[in-house]
């Protein structure tokens, strides 16, 4: 899918990637009110659409490889890539959006998962070991070391929230993270689950985006007749959560954070 070789940006082209990911950023923040029972998918993609215009920007989502959409709409037992359409949100629905947009030439691309209305506990708990999970991942990254390091810090952490809870969290399979920059998807992968000290090693000007897909049952996935939404094979629920970060001698910038990374990621509030 991707290029064997890894795009190094210069330091005023991450400058530009910070550009890109706010937008990203505050399209989702305004968004993520209007996620309520009664609203089509349809009528979310239509707002993005709308924002990106206000903000100047173009979608990286729309035509890609022929996705109808600008954004990504994933309900309940759908893990990714989901189709806006007529499908009217529920009340105790959860709701993942991804979305992206470039600016400059240069892409963001960030997700969140929205609870609608009072989930169940163990909904509620699903997505907040998701938005744990690549948080921990985010925290891995660091100069010199592998993007084996981030795998190994999302996998471990929700191997362990399944061991405590009792319950099983599936790791969805065939989906990962990515490199991103003058394009949308760009080597090096990023899985959710793997071994320190292994894969590509982490150098300034690298963009990641970093993104758990998370299901309370299996790690299998189904893809539909619209050859687009992933599904789990038994059902379960999924939460997906997803930032694009660059990591500089100081630290990580969260490019897809609403300030750009102005804040480290320890300073982050949850919002689950």
């Amino acid at each position: 899918m991707f290029s064997e070789s890894i795009e190094l940006k210069t330091p005023a082209q991450l400058a530009s990637l910070r550009e890109a990911g706010p937008v990203v950023a505050r399209t989702l923040e305004a968004l993520r009110p209007k996620v309520s029972a009664g609203v089509t998918t349809a009528e979310l993609d239509e707002f993005c659409r709308e924002r990106l215009a206000a903000e100047g920007a173009t979608t990286n989502f729309l035509n890609y490889h022929g996705f109808p959409a600008t954004i990504c709409i994933s309900v309940n037992d759908e893990i990714v890539h989901g189709i806006p359409g007529s499908r009217e949100i529920a009340t105790g629905d959860l709701v993942s959006l991804d979305f992206g947009a470039i600016v400059d030439g240069w892409h963001g691309d960030s997700a969140i998962t929205v609870e609608v209305g009072q989930a169940s506990a163990e909904v509620a708990e699903l997505n907040r070991v998701t938005e744990e999970a690549l948080w921990r991942g985010i925290a891995a990254a660091k100069i010199g070391g592998k993007v084996g390091d981030i795998s190994h810090a999302i996998g471990s952490y929700v191997k362990s929230q399944a061991k405590l809870s009792g319950g099983r969290y599936g790791i969805t399979e065939g989906f990962t993270g990515h490199g991103i920059g003058s394009a949308l998807h760009q080597s090096p992968d990023v899985p959710n689950t793997g071994r320190r000290g292994k894969g590509a090693k982490i150098v300034p000007g690298m963009a990641l985006a970093i993104e758990p897909m998370i299901t309370l049952g299996t790690s299998r996935a189904a893809i539909l007749e619209d050859e687009w939404t992933a599904v789990t094979t038994d059902g379960t629920w999924a939460a997906h959560h997803e930032h694009t970060i660059t990591v500089t001698e100081t630290g990580v910038w969260v490019l897809t954070a609403i300030d750009g990374g102005a804040r480290p990621p320890a300073a982050r509030e949850s919002r689950c």
